[in-house]
């Protein structure tokens, strides 16, 4: 028993642990600390493919020529120059998972994994994706939106913000294994983030949104260029949308329903209502208190109720008689994702300038 309370213990310690450690072992301090957390067995697990990584590096440098399996280790040794393979790039440990990778360095390992975009977004274009930062509040809706973001690369830089921690009945839309019970949905999604690109930089908030932190989400390290916002709490849609009218930062916004997508360009529009003017009425003073009164209200100006999915509509009927909250199923959330990325995409390279409210309706696509 006391194994299994010193395993529990430990496991404790590491529940908000997110950051990976990145070695560069050719430095001599680098290459202690490499040393101490094998020697110490801080390692359960190493993966060394660096030659794989290799060929397909040189491959990506020659689009043009055929090579063949036996030119490839002439290749590799003449792009080494010399350095020890088991040096080059970086070793990443990643603490939660006890793992050891070995990696190409940040240039070489973009430039790999970012190949098969090209040229749906060209090397120029995933340059300047590199210099934005996007923030995402809400990690049910936005993890899926977070992790699209991250295997597309079209930042260099995710905030994510979510108060809550995972729980059974999240699985049926949040990719996450049962291991992941009880962790803030932060750590989870800036775990698979890091684990899928340890070179994006992503911090969380696992406290959530709120008016003590919403500067720091908003401005810390340099101002958002996109806010993408997909929490539940009607407060926090308010708040942040003004902070964001206020910044000039465009916003987001995935219902899962209907595939429905806000489009606001505060960036462009410095005097748009927010919400598209929805909830005009319900402004004071440059700002909206919701109350008990008002705050249906408000949720159906949101929403627009009238346009909401049959099922959606049956559903909100039910919430606290059948049903404790609104559905979402794991179809839709995926379908937010590609979409929000897509659209994200589009505005941060300046494709789209437009402000709206539009519809991937499955239902309608496909209805009989």
């Amino acid at each position: 028993m006391r194994n299994i309370a010193s395993l529990l213990e430990s496991s404790a310690q590491l529940k908000q642990a997110y950051v990976p450690i990145i070695l560069r072992i050719d430095k001599p301090s680098d290459k202690q600390e490499f040393d101490r957390l094998v020697q110490d067995g801080e390692v359960l697990f190493i993966q060394d493919e660096i030659y794989g990584q290799l060929q397909e590096l040189v491959k990506s440098e020659r689009p043009s020529v055929k090579i063949s399996d036996d030119e490839y280790p002439e290749l590799i040794t003449n792009h080494l120059a010399g350095k020890d393979i088991n040096e080059y790039g970086v070793w990443v440990y990643y603490p939660w998972s006890k793992r050891l990778v070995h990696l190409l360095d940040e240039d070489e390992f973009v430039e790999v994994r970012t190949n098969r975009n090209h040229n749906k977004i060209t090397r120029e274009e995933q340059l300047l994706l590199k210099t934005k930062a996007i923030g995402i509040v809400g990690l049910s809706v936005g993890q899926s939106i977070a992790l699209t973001m991250a295997m597309e690369r079209i930042c260099g830089e995710l905030r994510l913000a979510d108060f809550d921690t995972a729980e059974l009945s999240n699985l049926n839309r949040i990719r996450a294994g049962s291991h992941n019970l009880g962790l803030n949905k932060t750590v989870i999604a800036a775990r698979e983030i890091v684990e899928i690109d340890p070179f994006i930089k992503v911090k969380i908030f696992s406290d959530g949104l709120h008016k003590q932190n919403m500067d720091e989400f908003f401005t810390g390290g340099g101002n958002l260029d996109l806010f993408i916002e997909v929490c539940d709490g009607i407060d926090i849609k308010l708040d942040s949308r003004f902070k964001a009218k206020e910044l000039q930062i465009p916003v987001v916004m995935d219902t899962n329903d209907r595939g429905m997508l806000d489009v606001e360009r505060f960036d462009i529009e410095k005097d748009r209502g927010i919400m598209h003017g929805y909830l005009d009425a319900f402004i004071e003073n440059n700002g909206i208190k919701v109350t008990d009164e008002n705050r249906q209200g408000i949720l159906m100006s949101i929403l627009s109720f009238d346009s909401l999915s049959e099922r959606m509509k049956l559903s909100m009927a039910e919430i606290g008689k059948t049903i404790n909250t609104w559905p979402q199923l794991a179809s839709s959330v995926v379908l937010g994702g590609a979409i929000t990325t897509d659209i994200a995409r589009k505005i941060l390279l300046g494709e789209h300038t437009q402000s709206g409210r539009y519809y991937v309706d499955l239902d309608e696509i496909f209805k009989m």
